[in-house]
């Protein structure tokens, strides 16, 4: 077959689009740009899923903004939710830092939970303790119990090289089993499905809390996890970006030939790290078990958190403090997701911008250019 062009193509098609590698890193400001157009292109996607079942697009998102930050009572419960969402972003941020893909965040969560839970229904202090001795005691065991359920999938990974992302999403169940064994048996309250309620001293501070000495803070729900939450994703900024652990996190992520060619040990680093990412998690289940549920059960812990940080993450860029903003987005999305019809409109959005944000990654890798035949000619 000849290799010669038609002319009568070339007039009809003067240019073409060609799909190039990028062969140097594109600015710092075209990541953002790029996420925010994918943010864009999810929520015309979703308005055209609303059209589809029924409801009106605009009036759906305006009513999504009212009943998320409508008035400060409905932005506290937006803070509220945004809580544990900053927490388990957080424990994926900094895995996925490393290149470890670590999806095992919401069973981490669960195991927080249960860690700060085991504190107060083991009967290790009595009720009447100062909650200047539960709250970090419960903080210290909510750590440690998502942190070795981190730990496993990080051994398994450094020592025998299994496949985290295995590992780790199987242990989400294993830990929601492992919750139902507690909470039908030893600790089950009257045989239902939830321990005790937890002695008072042992709650997270809230706003309302505080309402006799401040009116204006009557009825906020606002509780003590979302400082937690602010101070973890500050340190975590400053080791990622100002520590020298955190330079062998990113270059073992970036290129980890030359981080293993420079000294830096691999195997003690992937264990460290997805224990600090099991240890975020299980700051956000100790936060919400304590700030919120105040008793231990199934279905407001393994509420999805560790899978909605999935998403939180990647749109921040794993950046920690990007990520306290974007939570609190996404926070307001679940908590207007009560009011909106069909009820699985919230998820199905969230679902939408983490097909868009992993669509978009594509950009960051190749460039589109348009160029004239000629050129080719």
């Amino acid at each position: 077959m000849s290799d010669t062009i038609n002319p009568l193509t070339r007039a009809r098609f003067p240019f073409k689009i060609q799909v190039e590698p990028r062969l140097s890193e594109p600015p710092s400001w075209f990541p953002a740009l790029i996420s925010f157009g994918a943010v864009i292109i999810a929520l015309i996607i979703g308005a055209v899923l609303i059209k589809i079942a029924g409801g009106d697009p605009i009036l759906s998102y305006i009513h999504i903004a009212k009943a998320s930050m409508g008035d400060i009572g409905v932005l506290s419960d937006t803070l509220v939710k945004a809580t544990p969402i900053i927490m388990t972003a957080l424990a994926c941020s900094v895995a996925f830092r490393m290149k470890l893909w670590n999806i095992g965040a919401e069973g981490q969560f669960i195991m927080g939970a249960f860690g700060a839970s085991a504190v107060v229904l083991s009967h290790i202090f009595p009720e009447t303790t100062s909650p200047w001795i539960f709250i970090p005691t419960m903080v210290l065991a909510g750590m440690l119990a998502g942190g070795i359920w981190g730990l496993i999938p990080g051994y398994l990974k450094a020592k025998f090289n299994v496949n985290e992302i295995i590992t780790s999403l199987m242990m989400n169940y294993i830990a929601i089993s492992w919750i139902n064994y507690w909470i039908f048996g030893a600790w089950s309250e009257g045989g239902f499905q939830m321990s005790p309620k937890f002695p008072v001293n042992s709650w997270l501070p809230r706003l309302l809390d505080y309402a006799k000495t401040y009116k204006i803070l009557s009825g906020l729900t606002t509780h003590l996890g979302l400082v937690f939450g602010i101070v973890a994703a500050i340190i975590l900024w400053f080791v990622i970006f100002r520590s020298r652990w955190g330079y062998e996190i990113r270059l073992i992520g970036d290129n980890p030939s030359a981080a293993r060619y420079a000294g830096i040990n691999l195997t003690l680093n992937t264990v460290l790290v997805m224990f600090l990412s099991g240890a975020l998690a299980g700051l956000g289940g100790m936060s919400e078990v304590t700030g919120m549920v105040h008793r231990l059960q199934t279905s407001p812990i393994a509420a999805g958190y560790g899978f909605t940080g999935i998403i939180v993450a990647w749109l921040s860029k794993l950046n920690p403090l990007v990520i306290i903003v974007v939570s609190i987005l996404f926070g307001g999305l679940i908590l207007a997701g009560r009011e909106i019809q069909p009820s699985g409109v919230p998820k199905m959005i969230q679902g939408t911008i983490l097909v868009c944000l992993i669509a978009s990654d594509y950009l960051l890798r190749y460039r589109i250019r348009i160029v004239h035949s000629a050129e080719e000619a």
